[in-house]
């Protein structure tokens, strides 16, 4: 993603990189999140500022790479940080995660180093980020340090290319798209053909064993055309159509969560969280991911204010969604029977009930009196509907709600 694309805009998290690479050599980073939201770019502009001689290395070829590729890479990297005497040099490992038996390689390369007194520090990218956190869990505890980079926010779509909030609503997230949403068709192509299937494609099906890939689109198209909505697993099978059984359908959903598209919300239950034994609320990550497959533009869905009230309530969705992936807080839905809590928002001991209202149905505060009720949480908003602003609520921080 180049400079251009992204409205020259920088990313808070690279000042947190180039803090970390400015240090003493201490742990390999790791730098992980979807396709397309900056990271290449990022870590390209903290390592030329830097100044430190670096190894780029791109695993994210027709092929896999194999192990020996990866220490060729880091022979070719010593030889900058041994010319370079103490100040050392950077090794860049990107999409790391398509290289089988990585982990194992990096840390026997990493420790060798170690012994040496080598100053060569390591950062590795993964677009696929449970299938990076399955590599560093089984072989580099204690040798790494992550930095998560989410889908973009509302803030940074409207620093980088002057966004408004409906067009945020609207297009969602992706930097790279945003120079084409003055051709709608040409946009929603673009993000169906270059950004969706490469990530179903080279991240998911290349990955991990599928054996229904027709099945884990379906799934993804649903997600989609349900997000912000409680839809059961039996549901959703009627819904695609297929004879696959319900524990296919979550391992699926849990897949293209951990590609950064979709994500099941599982219903709070104070603290005691059973996995898939309710119903999932789908929820997308990027809105783009749902209006680039619905067929239609912008003013079809504002001049219905149903379609339009769920797509504002999935950006908000999204906002959470991303800080929850990242780790910031976690995130779930809480129903009882026609009592229904939005989205509920958990860090450490401090619970918070959101509420969306955007204009699609009347107010009731039904849902937030049983849960408050039950659960007794630390804060109770209403996001739009005479609460705080929708704007508002998606420019500032997530954890900014959690104080």
């Amino acid at each position: 993603m180049s400079s251009e694309a992204t409205g020259n805009h920088t990313r808070p998290q690279a000042e947190h990189l180039a803090v970390r690479l400015s240090e003493p050599r201490r742990f390999i980073q790791v730098v992980a999140g979807p396709r397309q939201v900056g990271k290449t770019t990022l870590v390209s502009r903290v390592t030329r500022e830097s100044g430190l001689p670096t190894q780029y290395a791109d695993a994210d070829h027709p092929g896999l790479r194999s192990v020996h590729w990866i220490e060729q890479q880091w022979e070719a990297a010593r030889l900058l940080a041994r010319q370079a005497d103490r100040e050392g040099a950077v090794l860049v490992i990107d999409e790391v995660q398509k290289v089988p038996d990585w982990s194992e390689m990096v840390k026997h390369l990493w420790d060798g180093d170690t012994r040496s007194g080598l100053p060569l520090k390591v950062i590795v990218l993964g677009s696929a980020p449970l299938t990076v956190q399955k590599g560093l869990g089984e072989s580099l505890a204690g040798r790494f340090e992550t930095l998560h980079l989410p889908h973009w926010s509302f803030g940074e779509m409207r620093a980088a290319f002057g966004w408004s909030l409906e067009q945020y609503v609207f297009y969602g997230a992706y930097p790279g798209a945003a120079p084409l949403i003055g051709q709608p068709d040409r946009w929603a192509r673009y993000i169906r053909d270059s950004l969706i299937e490469p990530v179903i494609a080279r991240d998911v099906l290349l990955l991990s064993r599928i054996d229904k890939p027709a099945l884990l689109r379906r799934v993804l198209e649903l997600a989609c055309a349900y997000s912000g909505q409680v839809l059961s697993y039996t549901k959703m099978i009627g819904q695609i159509q297929d004879a696959g059984n319900t524990t296919t359908v979550a391992h699926y959903l849990d897949l293209l969560d951990g590609a950064g598209l979709v994500a099941g919300l599982q219903k709070y239950n104070g603290g005691a969280i059973r996995r898939r034994a309710s119903s999932p609320k789908l929820q997308v990550l990027n809105n783009a991911l749902v209006t680039a497959q619905s067929g239609l533009g912008l003013d079809e869905f504002r001049g219905d204010p149903a379609r339009w009230g769920r797509l504002v309530e999935s950006a908000v969705g999204a906002h959470l969604a991303n800080a929850a992936a990242g780790g910031d807080c976690d995130l779930y839905y809480w129903r009882d029977r026609n009592r229904e809590v939005d989205f509920v928002v958990c860090s450490g001991n401090r619970l918070v009930a959101i509420e969306v209202k955007s204009g699609r149905a009347p107010s009731t505060t039904r849902g937030m009196e049983a849960f408050s009720a039950a659960f007794s949480p630390a804060r109770k908003l209403l996001v739009g509907g005479g609460g705080i602003e929708i704007e508002a609520f998606l420019t500032a921080p997530v954890g900014d709600w959690l104080s």
